[in-house]
């Protein structure tokens, strides 16, 4: 009879042939999904060292000054 192989063969044939109009899609996909890891591991890889303090540019704003909140420090329900 069949060896599996064979049945392992035939099953990828007709999973082409099924979706012959979504292969384009799905190779575009994979690549982009491979360029994406390949990115974010040399990301991970030059990273700076674990316990170095990043500093973020940022402007403190009083609450007295912030019009969306205005005077009182009463929380929101």
């Amino acid at each position: 009879m069949f060896g599996l192989s064979e049945i392992a063969l035939v099953l990828v044939v007709v999973a082409v042939v099924l979706a012959f109009k979504k292969l384009p899609e799905l190779t575009r996909s994979a690549g982009r999904s491979a360029r994406i890891l390949k990115s974010e591991a040399r990301a991970t890889r030059d990273a700076d060292e674990p316990g170095t303090p990043r500093v973020i540019q940022g402007e403190a704003v009083r609450r007295e000054d912030d019009p969306g909140t205005g005077a009182q420090d009463t929380p929101r329900a």
